[in-house]
């Protein structure tokens, strides 16, 4: 797998307040910018996602995959690629959440493996921009509602 891409936000909410929008798949497409739907095809026996089929636009990364989503807690959620899509072969992360004075302090890690050659700067930049959308469009999610 790739390097990986990290950020992180500090989220004026509690951490179950963040997971409860994280886990909101079907929602994404209002505040994850690139994310043009997300469907929940099985859920675990705690009701929380398993694998979701996502489409993304994302500029120069534009494809269709499904992701299988691990869970611990209100504390972190990690993702590895189910089934790959036509460009994107490969795909890891985590959204790690960590209380902070009222606040969740939440970090994102991405890793892109793709099946096209592409400038390893070029993915990065991509990566980034999907990662920071993310940040952002959460953070203006759980504080709106």
């Amino acid at each position: 797998m790739a390097d990986r891409t990290s950020s992180s936000i500090t989220v004026d909410a509690d951490p179950a307040s963040v997971m409860a929008v994280i886990a909101d798949f079907p929602s994404y497409p209002q505040w994850a910018g690139q994310v043009k739907s997300a469907e929940i095809l099985s859920t675990r026996e705690d009701g929380r996602p398993a694998t979701v089929r996502f489409v993304l636009d994302a500029g120069v990364i534009s494809d269709s995959y499904t992701l299988a989503y691990d869970w611990s807690g209100e504390e972190l959620v990690s993702w590895r690629m189910h089934e790959p899509g036509t460009m994107v072969s490969g795909l890891t992360g985590s959204y790690r959440l960590v209380p902070q004075d009222g606040a969740t302090h939440v970090t994102y890690e991405l890793a892109v493996d793709l099946k096209v050659p592409m400038i390893g700067m070029i993915r990065r930049k991509a990566e980034k921009v999907i990662v920071d959308t993310a940040l952002k469009g959460l953070k203006k999610r759980v504080e709106g509602r």
